[in-house]
């Protein structure tokens, strides 16, 4: 599959994004034993209104996978989601090398401490771990930087 820009401003596709995030939320949140992550809980307005730039790969025409980031001096992934039913597939690496060759300068990354697959897909891909904080009570939460340039 080969990502491509999603426009959220189309009803159709920001359903679908925002349905593939509530799916891949609650796998992470069964993963690290927290159920707070603020996009699980986020409505599809909500979704809509972030300021970020958004790749997805669709399957007949739907989303199943996507990134979404802001950029300033740094790229800041804030998600990085894909449909349960499509795990497995390399969908997140795709997307992640899509993210990489469309921007440029330094990017960083959180992802929940226990969420082996997302540590493991960051530090494959050249991240490094930065640290960790404990924004709730039993959340543990690792951050990563990927230097370029």
């Amino acid at each position: 599959m080969t990502p491509e820009e999603l426009d959220l401003t189309d009803d159709a596709t920001a359903a679908a994004v925002h349905a593939v995030g509530l799916r891949s939320y609650r796998v992470e949140a069964d993963l690290i034993g927290f159920d707070g992550i603020p996009p699980l809980h986020e409505s599809l307005a909500d979704m809509r209104a972030q300021r970020l730039r958004w790749l997805g790969c669709r399957a007949d025409g739907v989303p199943v996978a996507f990134i979404a980031w802001a950029q300033d001096e740094v790229v800041d992934i804030d998600r990085l989601c894909v449909d349960p039913a499509w795990f497995r597939r390399g969908l997140a690496t795709t997307l992640l090398r899509a993210l990489l060759d469309r921007t440029t300068g330094d990017v960083v990354v959180s992802t929940g401490a226990e969420n082996t697959p997302a540590v493991s897909l960051y530090e494959r891909a050249g991240f490094v771990r930065t640290g960790a904080v404990e924004p709730a009570p039993g959340l543990k939460i690792a951050t990563f930087r990927l230097q370029r340039g």
